[in-house]
């Protein structure tokens, strides 16, 4: 029995066979493409060493890659139905986070659970979408368009991002931000709507320069656009990095050879700033190449949603692409020197454990949506024919 003999046989498709028969294997290819050239990353940086990251890395991935696999068999309206309570679980913890958080560095983000620490604001990445995507999906087109009822999402979207934004994790904040954005444009946001806040970010973007950023958050936008003004301080970090990109040219320096590297002096090379690396030692052709892999999934990931024959399933894959993408263009934009650095990671490229989880999970929903894209969702429980 193959899989396309069993679209006219329903009963069939709940069978684990056709279900993995169903997944988009060319998707789960690009996306442990990238885990192995991130591994091969963090192994070269690390002077040709397994540890401190590169197997951890491996590791990691491939307990998330077999977990993406089973989320993707979970029943899509099982993730309908989880929608709202994920959502309010991921607010909650954020909430908690405020009375009782871990504060690292200056940041208080994580909750100390005792046999591990958790973020919260990497669960509201996935509960922003599932939320935003159920709330459409019994929404009418007209109520999407222009409505009083869009308070509802953009109150759903607000209560993380100020929360996020106060711990203070600015990159986390604008990913919600612009991912629920994203949401409700694809589901149909009037243009005129768009057009005013489009407006209206750009005349209070000055305000929230000078009375809302914090002192540091602000030295970073100023170094943006003069990184040379403090090149051993605030600046270090945009200067080295764009010496390293620079530093590759079109073939790169070589597989283990990067100087800036190896050499300690580009900071965070295995985090936010690995994809500098890996454009010094590979060059262009190398940094490039990889963003036609990543645009290769995202591409694919968008078509996956297409297929989706319910609302829910298309905006649920959308808004999981939209943040792996946003994901993409923050952290090159920053790393290049075009963004303020934001902490924002590489997907899968840099090394970290609460990210990649989050990214997989949103993979494996995509993929989800594959393989029950025959799924009618009703505003109760919903059927799969």
């Amino acid at each position: 029995m193959t899989a396309a003999s069993a679209i006219s046989r329903p009963g069939e498709r709940n069978r684990p066979t056709i279900k993995l028969a169903a997944l988009d294997w060319n998707l789960a290819l690009l996306v442990a493409l990238v885990g192995a050239i991130s591994t091969l990353m963090l192994f070269s940086i690390a002077e040709s060493s397994w540890s401190p990251w590169a197997l951890n890395h491996l590791t990691r991935f491939a307990l998330c890659f077999v977990a993406m696999i089973i989320l993707a068999l979970v029943d899509l309206r099982v993730w309908f139905a989880i929608a709202y309570p994920l959502y309010a679980l991921s607010l909650a913890l954020l909430i908690a986070v405020e009375v009782a958080g871990v504060t690292v560095m200056g940041a208080t983000r994580w909750l100390d659970l005792g046999i591990t620490r958790i973020q919260p604001s990497e669960i509201m990445k996935v509960g922003i979408v599932l939320a935003l995507a159920r709330f459409y999906h019994g929404a009418s087109a007209e109520a999407a368009r222009w409505s009083w009822k869009l308070l509802i999402p953009a109150g759903l979207i607000a209560a993380p991002v100020l929360l996020v934004a106060h711990q203070p994790d600015l990159g986390t904040s604008l990913l919600i931000l612009f991912t629920g954005v994203a949401i409700m444009v694809l589901a149909g946001l009037s243009w005129k709507i768009i057009g005013a806040g489009v407006l209206a970010g750009a005349v209070t973007a000055p305000l929230m320069y000078f009375f809302v950023l914090h002192e540091y958050q602000r030295t970073r936008v100023d170094v943006l656009f003069n990184p040379s003004a403090d090149p051993s301080g605030a600046g270090y970090h945009i200067t080295q990095a764009l010496i390293a990109i620079g530093s590759g040219g079109l073939l790169g320096r070589g597989y283990g050879l990067g100087s800036q590297a190896q050499l300690e002096y580009l900071p965070e090379k295995q985090t936010d700033f690995i994809f500098a690396t890996l454009a010094e030692e590979f060059g262009f052709l190398g940094a490039f190449g990889t963003l036609l892999v990543y645009a290769a999934i995202v591409m694919t990931a968008l078509r996956i949603a297409s297929l989706s024959h319910s609302h829910f399933g298309r905006l649920a894959a959308a808004g999981v692409t939209a943040t792996f993408a946003l994901y993409i263009l923050i952290n090159g934009a920053m790393v290049m020197g075009m963004a303020p650095v934001v902490g924002v990671p590489m997907p899968l490229l840099s090394y970290g454990g609460t990210v990649m989880m989050t990214v997989m999970a949103g993979f494996g929903l995509i993929q989800c949506v594959k393989v029950h894209r025959y799924a009618e969702i009703t505003s109760g429980k919903g059927t799969l024919i």
